[in-house]
């Protein structure tokens, strides 16, 4: 948490805090381990409580989660990206993350699969 909200109210210093060097003067491809890393971490948190059977977890999980996409459409409309792109991937992506979430939250408890 301190890490992110570092990255989004101290952007022109938690870069050289973290260890990469931003953007003109640096190589932003390390912005792209740090994402991959972030996205593999948010799934695999997913796989484990799937394993463990803790759906409503999941679904509260999953709703924290829909955030991601949210500020990666945000971070594409204020960094010179196409509002379509914004909408068309990150918002929809949103969208189908909030109604997973939506789905495992409403599930009844002890209902056998048919």
């Amino acid at each position: 948490m301190v890490f992110g909200l570092n990255f989004l109210l101290n952007p022109g210093g938690a870069p050289a805090g973290f260890g990469i060097r931003p953007w003109p003067e640096g190589n932003a491809d390390g912005y792209f381990v740090v994402k991959g890393v972030r996205d593999v971490a948010v799934a695999s948190t997913v796989f484990l409580l799937l394993e463990l059977g803790q759906r409503r977890v999941l679904g509260w999980v999953v709703l924290i989660d829909a955030v991601v996409p949210l500020g990666d459409a945000v971070a594409v409309v204020t960094h010179g990206g196409a509002v379509a792109t914004a909408l068309g991937v990150h918002v929809s992506a949103a969208v189908v993350v909030v109604l997973t979430a939506v789905l495992l939250l409403t599930e009844r408890e002890g209902v056998a699969a048919r």
